[in-house]
């Protein structure tokens, strides 16, 4: 695994596009935002995270694994922004491990990948 890799793009719905950006742009230690237009959707484009919002239709909350490196900062941003550990730091054959609860309720699987 290259040790450039930061995270993958992973899909997020949230109520408040606006409120969520701030979150998120923590979480990918502060990257540029990028918005654009679909249809009647909301979408912007935060480091890893494409957030969503407006009517779901036929898209459905993704759970998905992202890549960090550093967990610690990851836990004090989560922390501060009333997400909820459902597994707390914990090793894993490929590295440490943290899972939550996002306050949009999506649950995704932070990844400290082994040096």
């Amino acid at each position: 695994m290259s040790g450039n890799i930061q995270a993958m793009i992973t899909n997020v719905f949230v109520d408040d596009l606006e409120e969520a950006i701030s979150l998120y742009k923590e979480l990918a230690d502060n990257p540029e935002v990028l918005r654009f237009p679909y249809e009647e959707m909301q979408l912007a484009l935060v480091g890893p995270f494409l957030l969503i919002s407006g009517p779901r239709g036929n898209h459905e909350e993704q759970n998905a694994t992202i890549l960090v490196h550093d967990l610690t900062l990851v836990q004090k941003a989560l922390d501060r922004a009333g997400a909820a550990i459902v597994d707390a730091p914990s090793e894993v054959p490929n590295g440490t491990r943290l899972v939550a609860r996002h306050p949009d309720g999506s649950v995704f699987e932070y990844l400290q990948p082994r040096a």
